[in-house]
């Protein structure tokens, strides 16, 4: 079982800001036949994350969802709704972007795989609306399929106080 498959997989499309993809053949030992792994660097998968908070500073909804594969999962911050459709996303974006968030990664851990990319760790979001801020954790799992990398599944909780 590939990591990608225990963190949850799905398929999409958008394009990766800055990423010169590599792609390598590995055999797969279940089908004898072979997989093409496309190579990203930590540098390169950390940009991933800087495409979905710039995303989020254009203010549609929309948009924000473009990061997310057609079948993936958000379960979201300020939330306890899991969101599975564009729609359900989109709905949550809209009221979170209201609070006009900007986020901060304060602590990552990046696991690089066969057209899998985990990115794991602690994020601040500056809430520009009223100036608060909420810590969190998080994890985004991104595969690449047809050329793009996109969210797979998104998790991200309020760190629980001290």
């Amino acid at each position: 079982m590939t990591k990608g498959i225990i963190f949850g997989t799905a398929v999409g499309a958008l394009f990766l800001l800055g990423c010169n993809a590599t792609a390598t053949t590995t055999p797969t030992p279940a089908s004898g036949g072979a997989v093409t792994c496309t190579t990203i660097t930590k540098d390169e998968a950390a940009k991933l994350f800087d495409r979905w908070n710039a995303s989020l500073a254009e203010n549609d909804p929309a948009k924000v969802v473009e990061n997310y594969a057609q079948d993936s999962l958000l379960l979201p911050t300020l939330s306890d709704t899991p969101r599975f459709s564009a729609a359900e996303k989109e709905d949550y974006f809209k009221h979170f972007l209201e609070s006009k968030p900007s986020g901060k990664i304060d602590q990552r851990f990046i696991d690089i795989g066969c057209n899998y990319v985990v990115d794991s760790g602690h994020y601040t979001f500056t809430l520009n609306a009223d100036g608060s801020e909420v810590k969190a954790r998080y994890t985004f799992t991104y595969e690449y399929t047809d050329g793009k990398w996109l969210i797979t599944s998104h998790h991200s909780s309020v760190l629980p106080k001290k």
